[in-house]
């Protein structure tokens, strides 16, 4: 048994690289906890590889997809590893505090949202997205508790939609302001949600104003309505801006959006 710490997958994984074996690596625990187990199987060779096993303990979807980083020291030309056994028990994957579960809800709903607006999207995983949009808008539609069981059945829908479709531009935003901003995944996900839509919806993600609202009320929830009072600077961002306009994955939401663009959307979230 290994307790994956904090920090970055692909230092983390490099780290536990010379000590995890065997043909089957389970992983249970949030996104980079999977992520890193993934990681570790994506190191191996082909004949040699280990499966993973994923048991979700947050909305992140990460037992949906094969995307994650490679771990430090290892080939990175090898392809990624996606799991082959997931086990998503709600009292489990949606089990969070209530802040950190919107949090997580928020990436899940724009894993449904973006996915479908992709270059690659086509009509199985489009519908996928939009039932994971229902049922998380339908989780929190009561305005009191949400409901788990729907959360936990969105988020896996969610991440079936984003593996099959890939990222676009507000996974590009959000994963870089995780990384360079000093926040969670989760965090950078729901503060950015409520500004990307707009862009995402002239890039063919369809009607997205009931998608705002709830996008707006999950950032109230998990308390990251503003970048300013997570600690992020205008220096970060404009880091972050550098960073993010060279990604490629913009490509997969065009028309590609411009460093300024990326600057104006940071800015309008701080």
């Amino acid at each position: 048994m290994h307790e994956v710490p904090g920090g970055r997958v692909d230092e983390i994984a490099g780290g536990l690289l010379a000590d995890v074996e065997g043909e089957l690596l389970v992983a249970l625990g949030g996104g980079r906890v999977i992520d890193t187990a993934k990681a570790l199987a994506a190191a191996r060779a082909a004949g040699e590889r280990a499966r993973v096993a994923a048991i979700p303990t947050t909305l992140s979807a990460a037992e949906m997809t094969v995307v994650h980083r490679r771990a430090a020291g290892a080939d990175g030309s090898l392809p990624g590893a996606r799991p082959a056994i997931v086990i998503n028990d709600p009292a489990l994957s949606a089990s969070q505090p209530e802040a950190q579960l919107a949090a997580s809800a928020a990436n899940a709903l724009g894993h449904a949202i973006e996915g479908p607006a992709t270059i690659r999207c086509h009509p199985l995983p489009a519908l996928a997205g939009r039932e994971a949009a229902r049922l998380i808008g339908e989780a929190y539609g009561s305005g009191g508790d949400p409901d788990r069981d729907a959360l936990a059945l969105g988020a896996l829908l969610s991440g079936y939609a984003i593996d099959a479709c890939g990222y676009g531009l507000h996974h590009v935003l959000s994963q870089t302001l995780a990384r360079l901003g000093g926040v969670s995944h989760a965090q950078a996900n729901a503060a950015m949600l409520p500004h990307t839509l707009g862009a995402l919806r002239s890039r063919g993600a369809g009607d997205t104003g009931a998608a705002l609202e709830l996008a707006r009320d999950l950032a109230r929830r998990a308390g990251v309505s503003r970048l300013g009072e997570l600690g992020v600077g205008e220096q970060a961002l404009d880091e972050c801006a550098d960073v993010a306009s060279r990604r490629p994955d913009l490509d997969l939401t065009p028309p590609r959006l411009s460093r300024g663009e990326i600057r104006a959307l940071y800015e309008a979230a701080l």
